[in-house]
């Protein structure tokens, strides 16, 4: 299940974004073989109110594009794919039945201007940074030059099958 929250007014949250970003969340999970029924959601924020959730969540004092917030512990330099594949969860990770994956904020303003700085489509960013979060939220960082290439490698793996490149 995944659940979208508008929780802005700048930019128009129509039925194509909605769709497109279910299907790309949806390939997402199966691509990294993401096999329970599960719970996700995702929060259109405006930049105001990223900088607020960024200074509170994690003492940055200022505007990002997007936050993930996953709710399963990974081991260090694993995801989702290499550990929990036909793990058997504790129940405290099921909501209604569905594995709860976490939640993403997104800011729909800074994804705009973003679009425009690099000169491609509104929805090549939405999805990206969905895309870019959803790997988050299964254990794939980018602090590391090693781990940045293959999260990048995912991102761009993902995008292309939706024929949104850069």
């Amino acid at each position: 299940m995944i659940y979208i929250d508008n929780r802005q007014e700048k930019i128009e949250v129509t039925e194509e974004l909605k769709s497109n970003i279910n299907s790309i969340v949806e390939y997402a999970l199966r691509q990294e073989k993401v096999e329970s029924d599960y719970e996700i959601s995702i929060i259109f924020v405006d930049n105001n109110s990223i900088k607020e959730i960024n200074a509170e969540q994690r003492s940055i004092d200022s505007v990002t594009d997007v936050l993930s917030f996953p709710l399963i512990d990974y081991p260090e330099g694993k995801v989702y794919k290499d550990v929990y594949v036909g793990y058997d969860f504790d129940d405290s990770y099921f909501d209604d039945g569905n594995l709860v994956l976490g939640d993403i904020v997104l800011s729909l303003e800074r994804a705009m201007e973003q679009s425009e700085e690099y000169g491609h489509s509104f929805l090549r960013e939405a999805a990206y940074l969905t895309v870019h979060s959803i790997l988050h939220l299964l254990g794939y960082d980018h602090m590391e030059e090693d781990e940045k290439k293959i999260m990048r490698k995912r991102e761009e793996e993902i995008l292309n099958q939706f024929n949104i490149s850069r």
